[in-house]
């Protein structure tokens, strides 16, 4: 089975947008201190600077398990497909918290340890593997039962997030894996229908429906999202407000919203071949790569711009500082973008060169990994 190029593509700009949050994380004058989607104290165009990157992560998750489908298509054995499963996924948690973590934080005595998406994606592969027995309707249930009513289950750290001290260090829950998990089966189940003729039908009515029953559970304010919507100062902050979903973890309104967008674009790309699509997919074909390396290009850029602004390395604070100092450092938002679109062209030969290096060497099993 040859690669289905509206996946690749859509990984590729979703990991696009991904790159202009992690540079406002690290780079924006307030990214430290407030919330851009507090709508107290943000902008519109802060505001949207994050909200189109809540994208990025369903998107990511719903594809592994897309993927994951299709590989086991591919190779006709669900034995051999849980053991690279189980295998990846060990080494997507050990990648966590060793080179992404030190990329987020550069931090060489490892204080803190995030659980984030990559770790998330491994523990969904994991469980996975054990799934893979269970007809695809039943994983679609299971994943459709966690989106819907994962908020009705305990506060534990498998479902939301958290902040674990253990000695002089922390250990901090930010993608709890059983809500994602939820969304890598739904993609795990749906892996079929890149494949059938009707494939830009099917995704149009499920986008809609998804989006539909988004706007009628927010509407109703009652279940779907853990902080209503209310009126606010204007028109648009109220609309803002009906927009602005919980991430962590996804709640039902959240994915419903975002997965629909994501089955919306599905639908718009498929079949479309140009020079723009063929860019995208550059990036989309070496998802893990980009992710790793990029962290390593932005956070330099955090050490360039707090010594170009006059501190000096005594005022540098790691942790969830970054190593930038406690205030008055950082980049307007102009400046983050500037920075983003940068990073992306530059990212492009890597990504590039690293793609054909795979492709002729497939012999190497270990590149599979990466």
């Amino acid at each position: 089975m040859k690669r289905i190029n509206s996946i690749d593509l859509l990984r590729g700009l979703v990991m696009i947008i991904m790159a202009l949050d992690h540079v406002r994380d690290l780079l924006h004058t307030s990214s430290i201190t407030r919330q851009p989607t507090d709508l107290s104290t943000t902008t519109p165009l802060l505001f949207f600077t994050r909200w189109i990157t809540h994208l990025c992560a369903p998107t990511f998750v719903f594809l592994s398990g897309a993927s994951a489908y299709l590989s086991m298509e591919r190779r006709k054995d669900r034995k051999a497909t849980g053991k690279f499963l189980l295998i990846r996924g060990l080494w997507l948690v050990a990648l966590e918290f060793t080179l992404i973590n030190f990329g987020i934080f550069f931090d060489i005595h490892f204080r803190i340890f995030v659980f984030d998406v990559i770790a998330a994606i491994g523990v969904g592969f994991i469980i996975l593997s054990l799934l893979l027995r269970c007809p695809a309707r039943v994983i679609a249930i299971i994943g459709l039962a966690i989106i819907f009513f994962h908020a009705l289950t305990p506060l534990t750290p498998f479902f939301v997030p958290g902040a674990f001290p253990f000695g002089d260090r922390l250990f901090v829950m930010g993608y709890p894996p059983i809500p994602w998990l939820g969304i890598m089966l739904l993609g795990f189940a749906s892996g079929r229908l890149f494949g059938i003729d009707t494939a830009r039908q099917k995704f149009l009515k499920i986008g809609a429906a998804s989006i539909a029953l988004f706007v009628i559970l927010r509407f109703v304010n009652i279940y779907g999202d853990p902080f209503p919507w209310t009126h606010r100062k204007s028109g648009l902050f109220t609309f803002l407000s009906f927009i602005n979903l919980t991430k962590y973890p996804p709640s039902l309104d959240f994915c419903l919203l975002f997965l629909g967008i994501m089955f919306l674009i599905l639908s718009a790309v498929q079949g479309i071949q140009n020079k723009w699509t063929a860019a995208l997919c550059v990036y989309g074909k070496v998802p893990l790569f980009y992710f790793l390396i990029h962290w390593y290009i932005i956070h330099p850029l955090v050490f360039v711009m707090i010594f170009l602004q006059g501190f000096k390395t005594s005022d540098m604070r790691f942790g969830f500082n970054f190593g930038r100092p406690q205030i008055g450092s950082g980049l307007p938002l102009w400046g983050v973008y500037l920075v983003w679109i940068g990073l992306v062209a530059v990212m492009y030969p890597l990504c590039k060169w690293y793609g054909r290096y795979k492709a002729t060497h497939r012999d190497n099993s270990w590149l599979r990994f990466l």
